[in-house]
């Protein structure tokens, strides 16, 4: 990334101000914003996210935000309440409280002297979540909103869970937000108070995965927020953002198709970053793009930045299986709209035995498998947070205990954009089952890299607010969506479609094993054909090279240790994934503040013992500066019977390396069809 320098606007910084709520409630903001604009007011710019303006998220911030104010914005970085340096208790995700704080901060913003009255919210995972939502509700001085790998739907498309499928990320991003919330605010900013500020979120936070599992089904709690229930309520403009190593790109298409408002999509081959700072690569000059979409809607420039295809998708190209890359090939393809015109959704009978051999006949064989619980561990994450070794490994690895449908090889270059969906006549052996559907591409030498996949816990096969046991022998059709994605297969390749009862640690594994029978005379795999077509008219160039703002000055006093790594003991059988993200000791040189994190997971299970199962996350927080240190360790472990899930979880709080606070939980919750 280029660092500019030099921007049109000089520019000043108020590190920390205080924006009062009407319940007295004192949110801590860092703005940034042209110089002229106390005599000349201009937009303002909010991102509101937990995640500590202070320090944790400082670095980013420094390249984004002044870039923005740097070319006429008023850029506001706001802690949640109970997060960062702000007041208050942080209790859950995208409550009620947080969307009415937002709502509240926009008008806050809309009336200061320096402001024009227009603002605009913008944000990555949690803050595209709530600018979505936040838009919904249509506040007067909203204009245009930038959502980055978001959600429209809470339930069916988030990190909690996927096809009515428990994720294994719902318990990792549960043990992340039980540290971050246990964090104290820093004295500096807060003063003497910052001690029973902290004393109120550690006894007051809580363990979110308790509620969390208390609703394994649709209902109320995870309608709240999903703006899928009702896009009409979204009026004000829209840029959706997100990238295929992402665990959210699905909800670029829904909201392009669901809205009907001025809107834009772009996925780029990117995990879960900002594009301009996107790896897998290319990045892309996105905060130029970001300044052109501000100035269209907040200052009413006529710039063209509606002009050209609705949706520009990288189209990837075919690469071996790897759990990490730095660049993946392809190019940059647009459509008008989306559902687009140009792609062709085409059905494959499985009961070829091998997709795309037309006119063979059908073979009346059902075909069954009892996967292991080892099917899933070369999975990588649900969503790639761009800590490698994160991305799936080579499919043959997990191909093994599953159904394997494969093409003829290709004689001709295929591609596909969109979301394929596996259409599968099946029966099983237990009332509660799932299903793993995954797609990949197949070289010459047999390797097999995972292009996308797709899971069903097949008793919410008529939807997820109302699951219905299965019963066994009974045959059923039932459809498993994939996630979408842009990928080029070659000529030579295969694509192949595999199905597995589990998916471990991905996916929490059902109750108990189960035979999962396939009927492939009555099944198909549909496919979005995108019809290989000269090069797309796109304006050239798309996107120029990234930039952003001069970051600020930060010192590695220490290196972090990073591993991930597969172990199986032959004698008991015992297996594990061992996953540690350890970012070592920074310095941040400005306010002389050192940060500590630390996270180990382990995803345990022996042989094919299904009440095996078990997650282990352990973070360590620290934060010291001259003679005052405080810090947390956090442990949560998830296991579970055939009728329960268990959460044990403990929290201890250190101040000057003398434990302050300490705190258990101990909860049986049953499952619901899970």
């Amino acid at each position: 990334m280029k660092t500019v320098s030099s921007l049109p606007h000089e520019i000043a910084e108020e590190e920390h101000v205080w924006i009062p709520l009407s319940d007295g409630t004192r949110l801590a903001a860092r703005i940034w914003r042209p110089t002229a604009s106390d005599a000349e007011p201009v937009p303002a710019i909010l991102e509101f996210i937990p995640y500590r303006k202070r320090d944790l998220t400082a670095l980013r911030d420094s390249i984004n935000h002044p870039y923005l104010a740097g070319h006429g914005y008023a850029c506001a970085r706001v802690d949640l309440r109970g997060s960062g340096d702000s007041e208050g208790v942080l209790v859950d995700e995208y409550l009620e409280q947080e969307l009415q704080d937002g709502m509240e901060v926009l008008e806050w913003l809309a009336s200061q002297p320096w402001c024009t009255g227009r603002t605009g919210m913008m944000g990555i995972s949690w803050g595209g979540f709530n600018a979505l939502q936040i838009a919904a509700r249509r506040p007067p001085s909203l204009g245009a909103i930038a959502a980055l790998s978001y959600t429209d739907d809470r339930y069916a498309d988030d990190v909690h869970y996927m096809g009515g499928c428990l994720l294994g990320d719902n318990l990792s991003w549960a043990a992340t937000m039980f540290a971050y919330t246990s964090c104290p605010p820093d004295p500096e900013l807060v003063g003497d108070r910052w001690r029973k500020m902290w004393r109120e979120r550690l006894e007051g936070s809580g363990h979110w995965l308790e509620a969390w599992l208390e609703h394994q089904r649709r209902d109320d709690y995870w309608r709240h927020g999903s703006v899928c229930e009702d896009f009409s309520s979204v009026q004000c403009p829209v840029l959706g953002v997100s990238g295929w190593a992402d665990g959210y790109s699905n909800a670029v298409f829904r909201t392009l198709e669901g809205l009907d408002v001025p809107r834009k999509g772009l996925i780029g081959p990117w995990s879960h970053k900002y594009p301009h700072l996107g790896k897998p690569g290319p990045a892309i000059g996105f905060l130029q793009s970001l300044v052109r979409w501000w100035d269209r809607w907040l200052k009413d420039v006529d710039n063209g930045i509606m002009n050209g295809p609705m949706l520009c998708a990288w189209m990837q190209e075919s690469v071996p299986p790897s759990t990490a890359y730095e660049e993946r090939p392809g190019r940059w393809v647009g459509e008008p709209s989306w559902p687009s015109p140009h792609v062709r959704r085409i059905p494959y009978p499985l009961g070829l035995y091998q997709i795309g051999k037309e006119g063979q006949e059908l073979s009346s064989r059902p075909l069954s498998v009892e996967s292991p619980l080892s099917v899933g561990q070369y999975a990588g994450k649900w969503c790639s947070y761009n800590a490698p070794p994160d991305l799936p490994y080579d499919q043959r690895e997990e191909d093994g205990g599953s159904l394997v449908f494969d093409s003829d090889p290709l004689t001709e270059r295929c591609e596909i954009l969109g979301g394929a969906v596996a259409d599968l006549s099946i029966e099983v052996d237990r009332p509660v089952a799932m299903v793993a559907a995954r797609l990949s591409d197949v070289d010459e030498d047999g390797r097999a890299t995972r292009v996308t996949y797709g899971l069903l816990n097949l008793t919410h096969r008529n939807g997820n607010a109302e699951p219905e046991p299965l019963v066994p022998g009974q045959r059923y059709q039932v459809r498993v969506q994939l996630n979408g994605v842009a990928q080029a297969f070659p000529p030579g390749h295969r694509i192949r479609l595999a199905l597995s009862t589990s998916y471990w640690p991905l996916a929490w594994p059902p109750p108990e094993p189960v035979q999962l029978t396939v009927y492939p005379e009555q099944s198909s795999f549909e496919l979005p054909i995108r019809p290989v077509r000269e090069p797309d008219e796109l304006p050239t160039p798309l996107f120029h090279e990234p930039e952003g703002a001069e970051p600020l000055a930060s010192t590695h006093l220490s290196a972090g240790e990073q591993k991930w790594q597969i172990s199986k003991d032959l004698a008991d059988y015992s297996s594990a994934l061992e996953v540690v993200k350890d970012l070592g000791v920074v310095r941040f040189d400005d306010i002389g503040l050192d940060v500590e994190r630390r996270a180990e997971e382990t995803y345990s299970w022996s042989g094919d013992d299904f009440d095996s199962v078990r997650g282990d996350v352990e973070w360590t927080m620290g934060f010291s500066r001259g003679d005052w240190s405080a810090g947390t360790v956090t442990r949560t472990t998830l296991t579970s019977t055939r009728t329960q899930f268990h959460l044990h979880a403990e929290l201890d709080a250190y101040e000057g390396g003398q434990r302050v606070y300490s705190d258990n939980w101990d909860r049986w919750i049953p499952r619901d069809h899970v």
